[in-house]
C-alpha cells in the first residue's frame, strides 16, 4: 500500500471496496497512476468522463468562471445558469423544456418522485427489477435490491417493481394510486440490458391510457452514451420526467431533471438545491454540450460502439455467454464471477468495471480511438481464453 493509499485508507469510512490503484492524472480515454503507468479507461468515473478525462475546452470554461463567480442561489437569477436551461431544451427530445438542476443522479430521482407525487396527487411509484436509481432512501426505494434496506431500513413506501421488458406485468401493477412509472432505456447496474422497442413503446402507451406519468432515468445512458443524445429517442420516447447527470458536466458533480406539459402541478418552495444551478457547474455542462456537438460524440459513440460490441462478439471463449449494449455501454456476461479478472485486466493497463457478479461493463469515454478499443479486445480475449 503506497503513503496515498494509506493516508486515505486512515481517513476515509472504509465504505468502498477499491482496488489497489492510485490514479493521479488523466487525457482522453487514458489514466496515470502515482508511478507513471498508463492505462486504458473502460470506466470513466462510471460514465462521467465522456468528453475525455482534462478535455481542455472544459477545463477552460470552468477555469474562466470560478474567476467570474462560483456560486449564485436559484433565489437569484444568474446568466451562466440562463445560457444552460437554453442549450439544454436545444438537446432534450421535444416536450422537456422546464429543467430542475441539482448535484447527482439520485438527487435527479428524488426530485422526479417528489415532482411526480404533486403534479399528480398520488403516492405510487412503479420500477423494475434490476433497475438501478441511486442510494438516497426515495432513490434506493426504486431500486431493485432484495437487502437494499438491511442495514437502515425500513424504506419509504409506495413502491413496487415488476419484470422488465414485460408490459403484462407492469399494466397488472398500475392502480388508481399510481403516479409514475419509472425506467433505465438500458439498465446499467443490472446487468447492461436494454429494453426493447415493442417493450418501451408499450410502456408509454400504457402511461398515457392510464394517466400515470413517464419518467426514464437517463443518468447513465443520456449525453451521447448510447449513440443519441438521449436513450429514449432511438425509440421515439416522449417521457413526461427524464433525469439526467454523470456526463452531464464533464466531472464537475451535477444532475437535472427536465419536466414536460403532463407535469402540471409545481408548487413553489417545495424543493430546493444550495448547489443546484451553481455557474461553475452550468459552465462546465455548457461546455460539454458544445463539445458533443462540434464533436459529433453522440455519432461517435454509436460508430464506435457498433465496432466495440462486434469485436467483444467475435471472442471465442467458453467463459462468454453474451454480449450486451447500445453505443458505449457495453456487457460482457460471463458463466463466472467477474471480480478476480478485474484486478487481472488491471495489471495488463486495461480498466473495467462490473454490472453484478458476472458482467463485465464497458463504459469508456466516447472519445476513445479504435486502436485503444483493439487493444482493450485483445486484452479481454486474452484473459476470456
Amino acid at each position: 500500500m503506497s503513503a496515498i493509499q494509506e493516508l486515505e485508507t486512515q481517513y476515509s469510512t472504509g465504505i468502498y471496496a477499491k482496488r489497489d490503484l492510485t490514479v493521479v492524472r488523466g487525457e482522453g480515454a487514458r489514466l496515470w497512476d502515482e508511478d507513471g503507468k498508463v492505462y486504458i479507461d473502460c470506466i470513466g468515473g462510471m460514465g462521467v468522463a465522456s468528453v475525455g478525462h482534462a478535455n481542455p475546452k472544459v477545463a477552460k470554461a470552468i477555469a474562466e468562471q470560478a474567476q467570474t463567480l462560483i456560486t449564485c442561489h436559484e433565489l437569484l437569477y444568474n446568466d451562466r445558469r440562463a445560457q444552460l436551461l437554453e442549450k439544454l431544451a436545444q438537446v432534450t427530445p421535444a416536450g422537456l423544456d422546464r429543467f430542475f438542476l441539482c448535484n447527482s443522479g439520485t438527487e435527479a430521482i428524488e426530485g422526479a418522485i417528489k415532482f411526480a407525487r404533486m403534479s399528480t396527487g398520488k403516492s405510487g411509484i412503479v420500477a423494475t427489477m434490476r433497475g438501478y436509481h441511486g442510494r438516497t432512501l426515495g432513490s434506493l426505494s426504486a431500486t431493485w435490491a432484495p437487502k437494499s434496506d438491511e442495514h437502515f431500513g425500513p424504506l419509504p413506501g409506495g413502491f413496487q417493481h415488476v419484470a422488465y421488458n414485460k408490459l403484462d406485468d407492469l399494466a397488472e401493477k398500475i392502480d388508481d394510486d399510481t403516479a409514475a412509472v419509472l425506467l433505465e432505456i438500458v439498465q446499467g447496474e443490472g446487468g447492461v440490458r436494454p429494453a426493447s422497442a415493442e417493450y418501451l413503446q408499450g410502456v408509454q402507451q400504457l402511461c398515457r391510457e392510464r394517466d400515470v406519468l413517464l419518467i426514464v432515468d437517463e443518468v447513465q445512458t443520456g449525453f451521447g452514451r448510447t449513440g443519441a443524445f438521449f436513450a429514449c429517442e432511438h425509440y421515439g420516447l416522449e417521457p413526461d420526467i427524464m433525469t439526467m447527470a454523470k456526463a452531464i458536466a464533464g466531472g464537475v458533480p451535477m444532475g437535472a431533471l427536465a419536466i414536460g406539459p403532463r407535469v402540471q402541478t409545481i408548487h413553489k418552495g417545495t424543493h430546493s438545491s444550495t448547489f443546484g444551478g451553481n455557474p461553475l457547474a452550468c459552465a462546465a455542462a455548457c461546455a460539454v454540450i458544445d463539445v458533443m456537438q462540434e464533436e459529433r460524440l453522440p455519432e461517435r459513440a454509436a460508430e464506435v460502439g457498433a465496432y466495440f460490441k462486434e469485436k467483444l462478439e467475435a471472442i471465442d471463449s467458453k467463459k462468454a455467454r453474451e454480449v450486451r449494449g447500445l453505443g458505449l455501454l457495453l456487457g460482457v456476461e460471463l458463466k463466472t464471477k467477474v471480480g478476480p479478472l478485474l484486478r487481472e485486466f488491471m495489471q495488463r493497463g486495461v480498466l473495467v468495471a462490473a454490472a453484478g457478479t458476472t458482467v463485465l461493463r464497458f463504459l469508456p469515454p466516447l472519445v476513445i480511438t479504435t486502436d485503444d478499443v483493439d487493444t482493450v479486445v485483445d486484452q479481454v480475449a486474452d484473459v476470456l481464453q
